[in-house]
């Protein structure tokens, strides 16, 4: 089997070989860190921290993903709040790492931040002017597109196009109304670097070429981010990279996740439909939004609406309750073996509906399942596959039992249950059909088996 993905460049799926035997490099852009990130937010760091435990299992994998802590937005923030613009970054880096954490997505190996390589920016745009793909102008140095012959290749729009439909700043100073800036003049307020154009910081789209180039070298297998950094974003660094080292290609597979909209409308600030992951962890598991995150293929748009968390938190009591009252052995959940199936449907583009199906094929072979050895061996395989996706991290016992706000303690509803048998034990039905009732109503399913009841939380 090999690994397929879908190259944003080439417009189809296409089989996967790495640049150097045995190695992967790949780059995520990651947030820039002004505040809380937003489910959108979510989906690139869930989908892609995917992609690299999938990658682990063949290759030797780089994985970097950076932090943007120079930005407009956070010299907004800055003088907004009155805090200064290194604590608000260093504020919500954290945040962001534990947000994406409590979603099971696993550290980089490298993070790097925009600030700590200002030098290696500079001198990618000496470069530039240098051969001339850039100039000098009033401070800023810009980008001349006109320079790069195959601009718009990855967005697959020309420029007049992309000059008409996207936001691109119109200055004086500008040659093209579509260059755009790899460094801007810093006001005593802002940060700033000295430069041999003046003080100044960064434009956004150099940032990530020079950390990548510095980090992963001049070709770099895989960058991926969500769809709205195609353009101008990634065809910029695409432009600039691809000229400051001499043509050499810069990315070999571009990947691109769908947007998340919320109820069939754009999430926005205005609509005031914007979900924060940090507020979600408060009340809903971890498990159940990244579930909700990998339902739909990561290509496709995903909706959130109310059903969402809901359909997912269904899914997952569905396969911890196929796992309920099973005791894996230590050496035979380290054996356990992944599911062909389900690993050559994930290889395939990350097609995670179909790992899914595999998925609960698995949990109902296992409910059916009679002989302990099989039994164990059947959830073996089904932790394996959980550890591969990020799922089935807790025990089963312990899933079931988590307390919600205002509802019934676990405590409380084992004692109801206790209650229930001893009354079922004595034939006074009439009572254990009331408890149930009462289960019922506040929202906990029961199911009875021989000898044992068992429940979990109604969604």
């Amino acid at each position: 089997m090999t690994i397929k993905l879908h190259d944003t460049k080439q417009g189809r799926k296409i089989q996967f070989e790495p640049l150097h035997e045995g190695e992967v490099t790949m780059y995520l852009c990651g947030p820039t860190v002004y505040n809380y990130a937003h489910i959108g937010n979510a989906r690139p760091a869930v989908v892609f921290d995917l992609l690299a435990r999938i990658l682990r299992r063949r290759y030797k994998l780089t994985f970097a993903r950076n932090i943007t802590d120079v930005d407009d937005k956070i010299n907004a923030a800055s003088l907004e709040t009155g805090k200064s613009i290194a604590d608000i970054a260093e504020r919500f880096i954290k945040i962001y790492n534990d947000d994406m954490g409590a979603l099971g997505v696993l550290a980089p190996d490298i993070e790097p931040r925009a600030t700590e390589h200002v030098a290696e920016m500079i001198t990618m745009i000496e470069s530039l002017i240098t051969k001339g793909h850039a100039y000098v102008a009033e401070a800023h140095v810009l980008f001349d597109v006109s320079s790069y012959d195959d601009y718009g290749t990855l967005s697959k729009r020309d420029l007049r196009q992309m000059i008409a439909g996207a936001r691109v700043e119109v200055a004086p100073y500008k040659k093209a109304a579509q260059d755009f800036v790899l460094w801007k003049p810093s006001t005593p307020e802002l940060p700033g670097w000295e430069s041999p154009w003046g003080r100044g910081r960064p434009g956004w789209h150099i940032e990530c070429s020079a950390m990548a180039a510095t980090h992963l070298g001049t070709t770099i297998d895989i960058h991926a981010g969500g769809l709205d950094l195609v353009f101008p974003h990634h065809e910029n660094e695409m432009a600039q990279s691809g000229c400051a080292h001499d043509g050499q290609v810069f990315v070999r597979y571009w990947l691109h996740n769908g947007f998340v909209s919320m109820d069939r409308e754009k999430m926005s600030k205005s609509l005031g439909n914007v979900i924060l992951v940090h507020d979600l962890i408060k009340s809903i598991p971890g498990e159940v939004i990244r579930l909700a995150l990998l339902n739909a293929h990561y290509r496709q748009p995903l909706d959130w609406s109310g059903d969402t968390i809901a359909s997912a938190r269904r899914m997952l009591d569905r396969l911890y309750g196929a796992l309920r009252g099973i005791a894996v052995p230590d050496d035979v959940r380290a054996a356990g073996k992944l599911p062909d199936a389900l690993l050559a449907a994930l290889e395939d583009d990350l097609n995670t509906p179909k790992a899914m199906a595999e998925f609960f094929s698995l949990a109902k072979s296992l409910n059916k399942m009679q002989g302990s050895n099989e039994r164990q061996e059947l959830a073996a395989m089904m932790y394996a596959a959980g550890d591969l996706m990020g799922l089935l991290q807790h025990d089963p016992e312990a899933w079931f039992a988590h307390d919600v706000e205002g509802a019934l303690s676990a405590d409380e509803i084992d004692a109801l249950i206790d209650e229930r048998n001893v009354a079922r034990a004595r034939r006074d039905f009439k009572k254990a059909d009331v408890i149930r009732d009462q289960l019922v109503n506040a929202g906990v399913r029961i199911q009875d088996s021989t000898g044992t009841t068992t429940w979990r939380r109604a969604d």
